[in-house]
């Protein structure tokens, strides 16, 4: 059997990353594809992080559950006839999310987080994550072995991307990367290079996800690009909720669009032998995403984690991963199956 290996580059989106969870279990059941490294941004991170040290400690069923038992403290129920049926029969994805928008508890945080800064909490501040995040062995998703891992987070001070790798990744780092600036206090890390302690905000500001770690020349030209933040929303936004969504998915993509503009470039070049062959690596991009899923959804179903739209997610991911296979199994290796031309143009 020919193993066809591929890297996996996964965007952040707080609770949207189900969507990737989804994506990872139907490619987990491809025994012939491997995944040789994964560049992920805040919950792409924690995805990442799951899915290496599963891996490391039970290989493909080892990667399934440790993601399963992620989402599960995320709110992600057990999946069960009784859970398969409470989602098929609640309503539409839109009404769901527009019930979120208008909830009592989503109305007072996104007020909070307009007025007030999460420093003013003081010695009450806590991070929600840092349960979860600490519970990761650190031991395997540091490990040189298995997928190679790169976590992304800005820095606050310099606004340049940070990639953490290999022992560079810990629980701060992880955080640092799904540190929303209005709701979570920075993350401060010393750069080991500095000795300075530096402090980091989400890392979906420089690099939603970064894809440069992955052009690594012992590293595969495939990357698969897991998107969660739709490039295209056809609907004007008129609401304060709408227009705040559709910033917060433009500022996240900004980078994600910069970099394949850059591989574009590159490609042009080298089709024109303007390049030496071997020169700049010739990356083949792939993309699975379900934006008329992801325009049904808003700010506040990413913030506020929903067992029904979790697991909605999570079937959306693998539903999309089986057609991109279907479609596109035999390209890996082969070529790219995103229009580039087309998509920045």
């Amino acid at each position: 059997m020919t193993v066809k290996r591929i890297n996996m580059a996964l965007q952040g989106g707080g609770a949207h990353g189900a969507f990737t969870w989804g994506v990872l279990d139907r490619f987990l059941d491809e025994d012939e594809i491997e995944i040789a490294a994964i560049s992920g941004t805040s919950a792409g991170a924690l995805n990442g992080a799951a899915f290496k040290a599963g891996w490391l400690k039970g290989g493909r069923d080892g990667a399934r559950e440790n993601l399963d038992w992620l989402w599960s403290r995320m709110g992600a129920l057990q999946e069960t006839p009784i859970s398969r049926w409470l989602t098929e029969m609640s309503p539409a994805t839109a009404a769901v999310s527009a019930a979120l928008e208008s909830s009592v508890a989503y109305g007072m945080a996104d007020t909070v987080s307009r007025l007030t800064s999460p420093y003013a909490l003081g010695p009450f501040y806590s991070n929600p994550l840092s349960a979860i995040v600490e519970a990761f062995d650190y031991d395997t998703v540091c490990a040189l072995e298995g997928p190679r891992l790169f976590v992304g987070a800005t820095n606050v001070r310099s606004g340049k991307i940070r990639v953490f790798t290999g022992d560079q990744i810990s629980t701060g780092a992880i955080l640092a990367s799904a540190c929303l600036p209005t709701l979570f206090q920075a993350v401060e890390i010393e750069d080991p290079e500095t000795g300075q302690i530096e402090a980091y905000w989400d890392g979906g500001y420089s690099g939603n996800p970064a894809l440069f770690p992955l052009f690594a020349p012992d590293l595969p030209s495939d990357i698969l690009i897991v998107n969660i933040n739709p490039i295209l929303r056809d609907a004007l936004p008129r609401s304060p909720q709408q227009i705040q969504n559709r910033i917060n998915e433009i500022s996240f993509n900004a980078s994600l669009l910069r970099e394949l503009r850059a591989i574009a470039f590159v490609k042009r070049l080298l089709d024109q032998r303007a390049l030496s062959p071997g020169s700049m690596k010739d990356v083949l991009v792939h993309m699975v995403a379900d934006d008329p899923l992801m325009n049904d959804l808003s700010v506040a179903t990413k913030i506020l984690p929903n067992p029904l739209l979790l697991a909605r997610l999570k079937a959306a991911g693998r539903a999309a991963a089986d057609g991109f296979l279907a479609a596109h199994k035999d390209d890996i290796n082969q070529r790219g199956t995103v229009d580039l031309a087309h998509m920045l143009g």
